[in-house]
């Protein structure tokens, strides 16, 4: 069964965890120094707050999956949405070991599609570094984001 991911970038970790948690009435099951995670059910949905994110609002949406199958079959449905994708492969992201791959919508919101393996002690890739995104939000890294490069981005 898949799930649906929902990640925000926060300025205040301490106080969005309190936030949320009174939001879901269930305290993350996930707290490192600069990200938490609820696993929720009902709604049945990854929500994951962090200080990693360029400015506070949604970093990203993604759909999380269960089996390497339903991720074969999430693939198929990125190659018929349409755009860049880019493969990741396996990574260390977000304390988990994961497979996973990234699009941009049409609105110029990231989304990834996910299979997790495992956990990690480390966040892993860090935002500035990481190659996932082809639109402003993260300047300088992919270079399908040439006109976000223009926009932000200092020599």
């Amino acid at each position: 069964m898949k799930r649906m991911h929902v990640h925000v970038a926060v300025s205040d970790l301490q106080r969005s965890i309190g936030f949320y948690s009174a939001l879901f009435a269930t305290q993350p099951v996930v707290v490192k120094t600069d990200y938490a995670k609820w696993m929720l059910d009902d709604p049945r949905v990854n929500f994951a707050i962090s200080t990693r994110g360029k400015q506070p609002g949604l970093d990203h949406l993604g759909i999380q999956v269960e089996s390497k199958d339903e991720l074969d079959d999430v693939y198929a449905r990125l190659r018929q949405a349409g755009g860049t994708i880019i493969e990741q492969g396996q990574t260390t992201c977000c304390y988990a070991q994961s497979e996973k791959s990234w699009i941009d919508d049409p609105a110029g919101i990231s989304w990834e599609t996910f299979f997790t393996t495992g956990e990690s002690t480390d966040y892993g890739v860090s935002v500035e570094n990481d190659p996932r995104v082809a639109h402003a939000k993260v300047c300088c890294t992919p270079e399908t984001a040439l006109a976000a490069q223009e926009a932000c981005c200092t020599t």
